[in-house]
C-alpha cells in the first residue's frame, strides 16, 4: 500500500482499495457483507505492516488496547491534507493526535480519563536529553514512604524516589509552576512505574501496560520468589527520554511543537463535544471501549495515586458497557455527536474489535449506528497482521488462524 498516497476529497475511496497492493505485494480481498438488510463492501488485506518498530519510537508509550500508529497514519495520509482537523474522541495513549502532529494536521482530542491528556501533550513538545537530565538532578531524591503500601512493588529506596518526585510535580502543579519539562517527566515516570524489566521501577509484574492489585502483586513475587531491588529512578527516566526521542527527525519535532500549539485536549464524555466547532474535522480515527474487556479503572490506579487524580471519580466516567445493547447506546450518541463536528467530505474510521471469541463483531452493530446518524457506509476495512500476544485479549484465536486482525468501519459524510 502507498500509504503516502493522498485521495482528494471527493475522490473514489472504494475505487482505490480496490486497485491498491499490501506492503508485502498480495492482492486486497474485495468482497460484500450483509449487516442487517445492507449489503457493505469489505476489503481485506495487509494495508500496513505491523512491525512495532516501524511506527516511531515517540509512540513507545504503554498503556491498554492501544493501536499501532501504523493504523491511523494509512487513514490520515490518504484521506487528509497537511493542516486538515484530525480527531480521537476515545484518545487513551494519544497515538491517532502524535501520528497527525507528525504528519502536519492540526488535532483535537479527548479521553474521559485525563491520563490520556498526561501521556499525550508533553510528546508534542519534545525537550532536549539535557534539559530533561538538569531538571531531574535537581529534584529531591529522597523523600518519605507513600501514602499507601506498596513495598510489594517497590525497594525502600525506591519508593522514597518515586514519592519525592511525585511531591515535587504535584507541588509544581498546585502553584501553576510546572514546565514542559516537568509534564515530560511526570510522563515518562508514569509509563515506567509499573514492568516486566529492568527499565522499570517495579519488581517484575505484568506487563507494563496495566497495575496489578497489592495482593495480587505479592502472589507474583511468591510465585517467582523475588523481592523488589533498588532502581535508580533518574537513570530509568532519562534512559527512556533517549529512546523515544531516538528516530524523532527535527522535521517531525517542527511538526509536533506546531500542531500542540494549536491542539485542543479534552477530558470529557465523548458523546457530547461542545468545545468543537460544528462541520471542523476532516477525519476521525478512534478506537472506542470494547464492552467491558479492559478495565481501564483497575489497571491505572497506581498511575492515578502517582498524579494526584481521583481514580473512583474518573472510573465513573469511563464507559464501561457490560451488553451490546448498553454499549450501541453510547455509541449511537457519540455518532451523532461525530456526524456534527464532521465537514462535508469529511470521514470517520472505527476500529472496532473480535470480542468474546469472535461470538460478537462489532462491525455488525457500528455500520446502523453511523447509518442512523447521518453518515454513508464506505465500507469495512480488515488489515490482518503478523500473530502478537496481546491480541489475545480481543479473543483472537491467533494459534489457530497466525492471523491478528484490526477491523474499521469507515464512514464518509455527504
Amino acid at each position: 500500500m502507498a500509504t503516502g498516497s493522498h485521495l482528494p476529497a471527493g475522490d473514489d475511496l472504494i475505487g482505490y482499495l480496490q486497485t491498491c497492493t499490501s506492503p508485502s505485494g498480495l492482492p486486497v480481498q474485495a468482497d460484500t457483507v450483509t449487516i442487517g438488510i445492507r449489503s457493505v463492501s469489505k476489503y481485506t488485506g495487509e494495508f500496513w505492516t505491523s512491525r512495532q518498530r516501524q511506527g516511531g519510537s515517540i509512540h513507545e508509550i504503554s498503556y491498554r488496547a492501544c493501536f499501532k500508529p501504523q493504523l491511523p497514519r494509512f487513514f490520515i495520509s490518504l484521506l487528509t491534507r497537511k493542516g486538515d482537523v484530525v480527531y480521537d474522541p476515545f484518545s487513551g495513549r494519544g497515538t491517532t493526535v502524535i501520528e497527525a502532529g507528525i504528519l502536519g494536521r492540526n488535532v483535537i482530542a479527548n479521553d474521559a480519563n485525563p491520563l490520556s491528556r498526561i501521556m499525550t501533550e508533553p510528546r508534542f513538545f519534545p525537550p532536549d536529553i539535557a534539559a530533561v537530565e538538569k531538571r531531574l538532578l535537581a529534584i529531591p531524591r529522597h523523600g518519605g514512604k507513600a501514602d499507601l503500601d506498596l513495598s510489594m512493588f517497590y525497594h525502600p529506596d525506591t519508593e522514597q524516589e518515586i514519592v519525592a518526585l511525585r511531591e515535587y510535580l504535584l507541588a509544581r502543579k498546585s502553584a501553576h509552576r510546572d514546565d514542559r519539562i516537568d509534564r515530560w517527566i511526570a510522563m515518562v515516570a508514569t509509563n515506567r512505574l509499573t514492568g516486566h524489566s529492568k527499565g522499570f521501577f517495579s519488581v517484575y509484574t505484568l506487563p507494563p501496560n496495566q497495575a496489578v492489585s497489592p495482593q495480587s502483586q505479592r502472589r507474583i513475587n511468591q510465585k517467582r520468589s523475588q523481592a523488589p531491588e533498588y532502581r535508580d529512578i533518574r537513570r530509568i527516566i532519562l534512559s527512556k527520554t533517549k529512546s523515544l526521542l531516538g528516530t524523532l527527525t527535527d522535521e517531525e519535532r517542527k511538526n509536533l511543537a506546531k500542531a500542540g500549539k494549536k491542539a485542543l485536549l479534552f477530558s470529557e464524555d465523548a458523546q457530547a463535544a461542545p468545545n468543537i466547532p460544528d462541520e471542523s474535522v476532516q477525519l476521525t480515527v478512534t478506537s472506542p471501549p470494547f464492552l467491558d474487556i479492559v478495565q481501564y479503572r483497575e489497571d491505572n490506579w497506581l498511575r492515578c495515586w502517582f498524579n494526584g487524580l481521583d481514580e473512583d471519580a474518573i472510573g465513573k466516567r469511563i464507559t464501561m458497557a457490560r451488553t451490546v445493547e448498553e454499549w450501541t447506546e453510547v455509541m449511537g450518541r457519540v455518532f451523532r455527536e461525530l456526524f456534527r463536528i464532521t465537514r462535508p467530505g469529511g470521514y470517520v474510521a472505527f476500529e472496532v474489535g473480535e470480542v468474546r471469541k469472535r461470538t460478537i463483531r462489532l462491525e455488525e452493530h457500528v455500520v446502523p449506528l453511523g447509518l442512523d446518524a447521518g453518515f454513508c457506509c464506505e465500507c469495512v476495512l480488515i488489515n490482518q497482521q503478523v500473530f502478537t500476544k496481546t491480541s489475545n485479549i480481543w479473543g483472537v484465536d491467533n494459534n489457530a488462524c497466525g492471523t491478528n486482525t484490526n477491523r474499521i468501519v469507515v464512514f464518509r459524510k455527504d
